[in-house]
Formats: C-alpha cells, structure tokens, sequence
C-alpha cells in the first residue's frame, strides 16, 4: 500500500513539431547528462501544481520551447530510487522557442517518431510515441 506523499508526481509532454525540411513529424527528446538518458521532457510537479501547468512549464525550461498542448496521453507509473512515481503526459506542438543548453539538458534531438523511438533510453517512454501518432493520426 503507497502512501499518499511517498508518490511523485510529475509531468511532461510528447513535444511535436513539423520539420523545417520536409514537413514530417518530428518528436524532441532531451539528453539529461546527469542520468545520460533521453527522455521526453518533464519535470516533478511543485506542490499543489496543476500536472499541464507543471508539463509546460517543465517543456519550456527543458527545451526552450514554448507549446500548444493537445491530448492527453497514457500516465506513466514506474519505481523511481525506489519511490513510486506518476507522470501525466500530453501530446503538444512546439511553437516559439530555442533551445540552450542548461544544467538539467545538455542537448536536444528532433527525430521523425522511429528514430525517437529508438533513441529513448527507458522502454516505457517509447508507448508515448505510439499513443502520440494515434493522437495526430486517428484510424
């Protein structure tokens, strides 16, 4: 049984945008260099945070970025040192914005969704690029 203040919570979001080049999807993922991962951005949310405030707010320090949101997309629930955590994710679309390096993110990579897809370092971010694509192209 988890108690209540045990959990973290935080959020993020599947950043999109359509590339410059061609026009394709592209999702960003953040390199963290104290982890060494790549991850979609998100952030712990403060306390008493609204978790799309958090999400945005978490978007635009990581990346630079400011975003549309759009859908929500599956809450991702997993053991973090040991703690359980809960991040709430929404699909958005990038807008104004450029990314600089910073202490948290060290680098940021648009890639078409196969290759972020690819590039994720924890197996349970990836299904966030499914629920993404099913988002922007519903069957």
């Amino acid at each position: 049984m988890t108690r209540e203040h045990d959990l973290v919570r935080a959020a993020g979001c599947v950043l999109w945008r359509r590339s410059p080049v061609d026009g394709g999807l592209e999702i960003c993922l953040v390199h963290r260099p104290k982890y060494d991962d790549w991850s979609h951005p998100k952030g712990k949310l403060k306390r008493s945070e609204e978790p799309l405030a958090g999400a945005l707010r978490e978007v635009e320090e990581e990346t630079g970025f400011r975003c549309a949101p759009g859908a929500t997309l599956p809450t991702v629930r997993y053991l973090a040192q040991g703690r359980p955590k809960e991040v709430s994710y929404w699909a958005a679309e990038a807008t104004t914005g450029r990314f600089v390096p910073n202490r948290e993110v060290d680098r940021v990579l648009w890639l078409p969704p196969a290759a972020a897809r690819n590039r994720l370092t924890q197996l349970r971010d990836r299904q966030l690029v499914d629920a993404l694509l099913s988002t922007l192209n519903p069957a």
